[in-house]
């Protein structure tokens, strides 16, 4: 059988609107690292992190580009870093796959930061990827076509601001938000004032949604909660020096980080003078 002596660039590829090849984002170094190879007759790249040959499509290419930026410049290592993986809303997976999805460290399961990656000059996909963070419970999002590219925090469902970047592997979130809440601003911000909701609505929307199925008292679980909540108000009035900056919010945490701040909060009320007498059992 003859081979092939086909020969391909990441120029041919992409140049094929006579515009360039419109990756801006990315220097001639960065390039040159997309190594494209003839299989049969059609050009393949070798995937940066998972070594499986790929067809050089141009989507491909940015994903590469980008993948080599996540592993090389923020340190995130290739066992948190899947491609194509299924995005599940509710019950049923969605039809396309997300591109590249960063999870939790020490938790594949749970995804931290979704990338969607499209041709070059190409500005859809915004929308798809905020559907993704949304359904996955992602905080971050990212979004780029090679030349343009936007970071988005996933503040709250169907709520985004964009970032400045994206954290690397030995950062948090949090480290990027320069935004922080004190006494005052909460007090300005405050739900139940603004959006004329109750407690009670409140809890009753955690049970229901949070917690109908998690195999826990739910009462005991909204309780602990309330009194980390009023602890972390107690402690800002009394113990901090200039502005009063409470913890109990959720800026740039993934879950875990979420579990383990109110967890330290709830673990210091129960040495304080703010336990409250006879309403926490001994060893609670």
């Amino acid at each position: 059988m003859a081979l092939s002596n086909k020969s391909f660039s990441v120029e041919d590829i992409l140049s094929t609107s006579g515009k360039g090849f419109a990756l801006g984002l990315f220097n001639d170094k960065e390039i040159k690292r997309i190594k494209i190879f003839d299989k049969r007759g059609k050009p393949y790249l070798r995937c940066v992190s998972t070594s499986k040959e790929r067809p050089a499509k141009p989507e491909e290419i940015v994903r590469q580009l980008y993948l080599w930026r996540l592993i090389n410049e923020y340190a995130y290592p290739k066992e948190r870093i899947f491609l194509e993986k299924p995005v599940y809303f509710g019950s049923a997976v969605h039809q396309k796959a997300a591109d590249i999805v960063i999870c939790e460290e020490g938790d594949p399961d749970t995804a931290y930061i979704i990338v969607e990656c499209k041709k070059p000059k190409r500005r859809d996909g915004i929308e798809q990827l905020k559907s993704y963070c949304n359904a996955e419970g992602s905080p971050v999002g990212v979004w780029t076509n090679g030349g343009e590219i936007a970071f988005l925090h996933r503040q709250e469902p169907n709520i985004f601001r964009s970032l400045p970047d994206i954290p690397r592997a030995d950062q948090e979130l949090a480290d990027l938000l320069e935004e922080r809440w004190d006494i005052e601003r909460l007090t300005a911000e405050n739900k139940l004032v603004k959006e004329r909701l109750t407690l009670k609505s409140i809890i009753l929307d955690m049970e229901n949604l949070v917690l109908a199925n998690a195999g826990v008292d739910a009462f005991e679980e909204v309780f602990k909660l309330i009194y980390a909540k009023l602890y972390d108000e107690w402690s800002a009035q009394r113990h901090y020096r200039g502005k009063k900056y409470v913890e109990f919010r959720l800026y740039g945490s993934t879950p875990r980080q979420l579990y383990e701040r109110i967890s330290t909060l709830f673990n210091k009320l129960k040495l304080t003078d703010f336990r409250p007498q006879g309403v926490f059992p001994s060893g609670e």
